[in-house]
């Protein structure tokens, strides 16, 4: 087992580590994956959420062990590199992995705190009527914008993985979660646009999104109001072509 904690938290390394030797056995469970598993438990009276990685295949093994950052490990360095450029995640506590006598990455586990938040996006899309939506996607496009003025592109940018805290009356923080996937470079209008995709947006979000994205780019809102449509469609048509194959080849068995 190699373990490697934030500062803050050097000196509970070993209940850290206890934490990841019972983690099948204690703690509440929030997600239960066929590939991820995520539970809450308790640290010295703080409560922390634990990302267990399953034990990727052989292939996928030698690459994570000698060429690539394990998912663990980019979780926790992609974290401290959104609290450096002041973009809210929970703050990581400490990755650990797990190898075999031949080197092997066999799992790994990503502890972070957590967040109580209110609600997410999809609560948005859900809810037409939701209250304050347009102002909450206005200050969800902000969020986004200077998330890509930091030369963050996160692959993963979904309904479900950004938390939203109501701090006050019309004031929202934003928290991002799921940080494995991410490249960090300099993305044209169109690629920002594009990050948007997986929101699975209605009309009218695209339409206050593109907006708000708009005043703080400077770039034109009906240029970027096309392109945030066609990649939302394109999106949307591609996922809807899936699921119908998806069915269709499970009729033909």
């Amino acid at each position: 087992m190699q373990i490697t904690a934030h500062p803050l938290y050097k000196e509970k390394e070993m209940l850290i580590s206890q934490l990841v030797d019972y983690f099948f056995s204690s703690g509440d469970m929030i997600v239960e994956g066929s590939r991820n598993t995520i539970k809450s438990n308790d640290l010295d009276g703080e409560v922390v959420n634990i990302k267990f990685f399953q034990k990727p295949g052989l292939f996928k093994s030698i690459i994570y062990s000698f060429f690539r950052s394990t998912k663990a490990k980019r979780s926790y360095d992609y974290a401290n590199y959104l609290l450096e450029h002041d973009i809210p995640t929970p703050l990581p506590v400490a990755y650990i992995e797990n190898y075999n006598s031949l080197g092997l990455l066999q799992d790994s586990f990503y502890i972070c705190q957590q967040i109580d938040y209110d609600f997410t996006i999809r609560e948005l899309i859900h809810n037409p009527l939701f209250p304050e939506r347009n102002n909450i996607l206005e200050q969800f496009a902000a969020f986004t914008y200077k998330m890509h003025e930091s030369k963050v592109n996160f692959l993963d940018h979904s309904p479900g993985n950004t938390l939203i805290v109501k701090k006050g009356e019309g004031d929202y923080d934003f928290y991002l979660i799921d940080l494995n996937r991410m490249k960090f470079e300099r993305m044209s209008i169109e690629k920002r646009m594009d990050n948007f995709k997986k929101m699975w947006l209605s009309k009218t979000m695209v339409k206050v999104i593109a907006k708000a994205y708009s005043k703080l780019s400077g770039h034109p809102e009906a240029q970027l109001h096309q392109i945030l449509l066609d990649k939302t469609k394109a999106f949307k048509g591609k996922i809807t072509r899936k699921k119908y194959l998806k069915r269709k080849a499970g009729l033909m068995k």
